[in-house]
């Protein structure tokens, strides 16, 4: 009998077709991933707006980033309370209001309480939406399915920066989460006529919720991110507390994953672990999203803090990215059925490498066009290395799984997100300091170019004032020169790092089984 309900599960159809519900899915999706990069342009003005440090305002990223992934994993355990469907429609009214919230938010403090909400709204987007479209569409034409949701994923927080830009430029901040207000009602809307819950994912009862396990993973992802972000203001393990803080969240870790083994009905199902495709491939995906996260933090602060571009300037610049990422969906969505999956995640993290090594030799000299060409080549290697990836991490899983699976995969992104911002932020403090210290050695009187540089500087400079007041101007003008020299230096040894990770974890593929 139980193989039978197994068998009827499986072959379980929604009785509209799969592009039709696609469209709600989509649009979900669309807000929920977007809103991860829309502010990244708009963190300078954010910063100014609350008087805080720029390492300060990157909570308002990693506060969203955070709470979505405490929220994906109690997704499956929602679905079942309520049912798919009315959760879905839950989780969108929840972040259209966070949103309006964030709009509106008259402090630090008040915007990272919003997007702490937003994030637990937008928690249950992106794994529903997923799950929706890899069971609408047979499993031969799971490419299509995936490549229209790639081009969610990895077009919308491209061109996150290039929307928050104009908003930003044009009108202000606050807009930038407005805009979620009228999508969202949309969507509530298509969901409610076009979605239907399969047997599988309806309401049922004496539900059960791993509370033991919740407090472990909330307490775990919590004090890792606290770790991460204020672990370089506090000079990491020098400071007693993060060496303690650490301690426990590496507890949390090891007490959560041991009460997921255990117990008998857990927060996540951990046995989708044993599927090897699905393990390795679920690692990848990690990895590829802390490098984009990174990456898109990373360039629009170098062009606004270095090369001195507007906000909507910097969007602009990383604008050739989504064309990129059009280009690769276009040529997956071709190729999809006629070339080994492994092959193209393989080619699209080498351009992927390529590019980051590419922005890893720039200067403070260069044109728009140095900025846009590695841009084009990064987006077109995101689209062909996330896309087939998402499939065939799951593609000797069962349907009954998806909800499961895609919740757990979508919240390691989620913390390889987090993570990767963080880190990229760290690299780019830890090494313009070391840079600095080499070149401050040289700002000394035995150096003969320092010397000749200090004096016509001064002397330019003794026009409109006194000479020692000009001497001083000369000494300072110098130092900022090296700064900035150093903090390139900090930006390019990043840019080099995540170019690098992205060519590691290419042998991996080879573990992977083939879609056949």
């Amino acid at each position: 009998m139980a193989n039978e309900v197994t068998e009827n599960t499986e072959e379980w159809k929604p009785s509209k077709g799969p592009w039709i519900i696609a469209i709600p899915t989509i649009f979900a999706a669309f807000m929920y991933v977007l809103d991860e990069t829309i502010a990244n342009v708009a963190l300078p003005h954010m910063a100014g707006t609350f008087s805080v440090s720029r390492q300060e305002s990157t909570w308002i990223l990693t506060s969203y980033i955070v709470s979505s992934g405490i929220m994906i994993t109690a997704v499956d355990w929602f679905c079942k309370l309520m049912g798919r469907k009315n959760f879905f429609i839950m989780s969108i009214c929840l972040f259209t209001i966070s949103s309006f919230l964030c709009g509106v938010a008259n402090s630090i403090e008040m915007i990272i309480f919003a997007r702490i909400m937003q994030g637990i709204g937008g928690g249950g987007l992106l794994p529903v939406s997923q799950a929706v479209l890899l069971e609408g569409f047979p499993k031969e034409e799971r490419g299509k399915a995936m490549a229209t949701f790639g081009l969610v994923v990895v077009v919308a927080p491209i061109i996150g920066p290039v929307i928050g830009g104009w908003i930003t430029d044009c009108w202000s901040w606050p807009w930038i989460f407005f805009i979620n207000v009228p999508i969202g009602i949309l969507t509530v809307y298509l969901t409610t006529i076009f979605l239907e819950d399969p047997p599988y994912a309806r309401k049922q009862s004496n539900v059960y919720f791993d509370k033991i396990g919740f407090l472990f993973l909330t307490a775990w992802l919590i004090s890792m991110q606290v770790i991460f972000d204020k672990g370089n203001d506090a000079d990491w393990f020098n400071a007693a507390w993060i060496c303690k803080l650490t301690a426990f969240s590496a507890f949390c870790f090891i007490a959560f994953v041991v009460s997921q083994i255990k117990q008998e009905k857990p927060l996540v199902d951990m046995s989708v672990f044993k599927d090897k495709n699905y393990t390795i491939g679920t690692l990848i995906q990690v990895i590829i999203m802390g490098v984009m996260m990174g990456s898109m933090m990373l360039l629009p602060q170098f062009l606004q803090t270095l090369m001195g571009y507007s906000a909507f300037d910097s969007g602009l610049a990383i604008m050739p990215r989504g064309c990129g990422a059009m280009t690769g969906v276009i040529l997956y969505g071709i190729l999809a059925n006629k070339v080994d999956e492994r092959v193209a995640v393989a080619f699209g993290l080498s351009l992927i490498g390529i590019a980051g090594i590419f922005f890893g030799f720039l200067n403070l000299d260069i044109a728009t066009i140095n900025i846009a060409i590695p841009n084009y080549i990064y987006g077109f290697g995101m689209t062909l290395a996330m896309i087939p990836i998402i499939a065939l991490s799951v593609v000797t899983l069962k349907n009954s799984q998806m909800t499961n699976a895609t919740g757990i995969q979508n919240m390691l992104k989620n913390i390889g997100g987090a993570v990767g911002t963080s880190v990229a932020t760290t690299l780019v403090s830890r090494f313009s300091q070391i840079h600095q210290s080499y070149m401050v050695d040289h700002l000394n009187p035995l150096n003969p170019v320092y010397i000749e540089r200090l004096t016509s500087t001064a002397g330019a400079l003794a026009q409109y004032t006194q000479y020692n007041v000009a001497q001083y101007m000369a000494e300072y003008s110098l130092y900022g020169s090296m700064v900035k020299q150093a903090s390139l230096w900090g930006f390019m040894e990043a840019f080099r790092i995540c170019g690098v990770l992205a060519l590691v974890i290419i042998p991996l593929l080879l573990l992977l089984k083939k879609i056949k």
